[in-house]
């Protein structure tokens, strides 16, 4: 199994969208990179913010949710990095809030930053860590929804599925796919 060498926070950049649904990806690689004692610094010829941990790349793309693919291509290039080596951390509207999901590969599920990297790379076999934010129930009010922060007892799931991440990060980090899964998928108490 090939082991992570890019990680991917989507969300949109711009103090008006921090604390909104659709930037999960940001607060989850922002997390990372505390635990990990790095920093990010602007790459321009990356499209985003970029941090480094060993062989380790972390970016946040800062080309809007629907352009992402531009950024992670960029770095992935450069780097030579394959799919399979890349993981996407973004919000999930099929999930309620506080579930979580790992998987390889698959569809975009209508997630416009998942298209636009599929579209780039030319591969869906990049692994896509998920964040539930839930539905708001009508087809024509999701981009208001993503848009909007989440309501106080919709953050406080959210936030213990991050924590959740976090504590399976090592697992992830070091490939093993199977007990990353297994640790996401546990509620906490």
């Amino acid at each position: 199994m090939a082991t992570l060498r890019l990680i991917v926070g989507l969300g949109n950049p711009g103090s008006e969208y921090a604390d909104t649904r659709h930037n999960l990806g940001f607060w989850f690689i922002d997390r990372l990179a505390d635990d990990l004692k790095v920093t990010f610094s602007p790459q321009g010829k990356f499209h985003g913010n970029v941090s480094r941990h060993g062989d380790l790349c972390l970016q946040k793309p800062v080309t809007f949710m629907n352009r992402s693919g531009l950024a992670v291509l960029s770095l992935a290039c450069f780097y030579k990095i394959l799919p399979d080596e890349i993981l996407v951390v973004h919000d999930d509207l099929d999930l309620p809030p506080g579930g979580i999901r790992i998987k390889q590969g698959g569809g975009n599920g209508g997630h416009n930053g998942l298209k636009d990297i599929q579209a780039h790379l030319g591969s869906p076999d990049f692994w896509r860590l998920r964040f539930g934010i839930g539905h708001p129930g009508d087809r024509d009010e999701v981009i208001n929804y993503v848009l909007k922060a989440p309501r106080r007892e919709e953050q406080e799931p959210i936030d213990q599925a991050i924590d959740r991440a976090l504590l399976a990060w090592p697992k992830l980090a070091a490939g093993d796919y199977a007990a990353a899964q297994r640790a996401l998928h546990v509620k906490a108490d």
